[in-house]
């Protein structure tokens, strides 16, 4: 059994508590939460409370009880971090791609949050005890900007801008095809697939709602691969990747969506063990943008592309450079 006592932060004040509670323990599903509700598992001022619709209200303590596995606390590992800003509230991190964010099946201990607690005794510790200080996620192959928590307050105002959506969030990607138009937007709600759960997909019906802006900066070989520029509206597991792989413009090296080597196949003979060799997904977050907590200050900040897609566009203008094409 494993016991979690919660505060309700003001952000989510009368949510529904399934809800609430998988926005807040976000490597337990919903159906776990669901069921420890259904079983008089969960408690809220100490009251049980079975049903799931419960609007639960700021400051509310809530009390689950789980008779699944969780994963052990994590532990400190010596693992450099990129550190672009800090403060007594706050991280600006470029994390490099190849490192997961948080702990899970099969890591341990090669994480962001491993690296985070060797560096720092202070961070948040809201919601699930595998994540202290992480406020929002990049995939393990997406390199870039993510900002991090030291203390609750921070964490708590700054997903409640994630929630408003005022905090900005941007990427560049590099993109098989030419997009038509050259700008922008994709909606789509997103679900885990019931083909593959490794994968994410677009649904019909169900699912949670996903937007995404873009803006194609730079068109490359005559319109085989294109810059694009992403903005996030919403921030589902692998949107920008589903999105753009629905409308049949997935990113270069994604393994996951997208038949990337099958689309290798159409690109100039000297670059085909170049793009073989490019392993993880094209996508760089450059630009973040958020209102500090503490002093009110909109802070923004930004970064260069990840030095990997940075030489992959090199050999891209090269190959254009010997083709003869503008």
């Amino acid at each position: 059994m494993h016991n979690y006592s919660l505060i309700l932060p003001q952000y989510l004040n009368n949510t529904r508590l399934d809800k609430a509670l998988h926005l807040l323990m976000v490597d337990i599903s919903r159906n776990q939460i669901q069921k420890a509700i259904r079983d008089n598992r969960v408690t809220v001022n100490n009251q049980p409370v079975v049903d799931m619709s419960w609007k639960i209200k700021e400051h509310d303590v809530i009390t689950i009880n789980l008779r699944e596995t969780i994963d052990k606390s994590p532990q400190p590992t010596a693992i450099e971090l990129d550190l672009i800003y800090e403060d007594e509230d706050l991280m600006v991190i470029n994390k490099p791609s190849g490192l997961t964010v948080h702990p899970g099946a099969g890591n341990h201990q090669d994480t962001l949050v491993n690296a985070l607690l060797h560096y720092t005794t202070s961070l948040s510790n809201v919601g699930e005890p595998t994540r202290p200080g992480i406020v929002h996620r990049l995939d393990k192959d997406t390199s870039g900007l993510m900002v991090v928590a030291k203390n609750n307050f921070t964490h708590n105002q700054l997903a409640a801008q994630i929630v408003e959506r005022s905090l900005v969030r941007k990427y560049k990607a590099l993109v098989w095809g030419r997009l038509n138009p050259t700008t922008g937007v994709i909606h789509g709600n997103i679900a885990r697939s019931r083909m593959d759960r490794i994968k994410m997909t677009i649904v019909k019906a169900g699912g949670k709602h996903a937007t995404t802006y873009y803006h194609t900066e730079n068109i490359l070989l005559d319109g085989l691969i294109s810059m694009v520029e992403c903005k996030l509206d919403t921030g589902r597991t692998h949107q920008i990747r589903v999105h753009l792989s629905h409308i049949g413009h997935s990113l270069v090296g994604d393994q996951l969506y997208g038949h990337n080597q099958r689309k290798i196949a159409g690109c100039p003979q000297a670059l085909h063990d170049e793009l073989l060799n490019f392993k993880r997904q094209a996508l760089h977050s450059w630009y973040i943008e958020f209102i500090h907590p503490r002093t009110d200050q909109c802070l923004s900040f930004q970064i260069a592309l990840a030095a990997d897609i940075q030489q992959l566009i090199n050999h891209l203008n090269v190959s254009i450079q010997v083709s003869g094409k503008p």
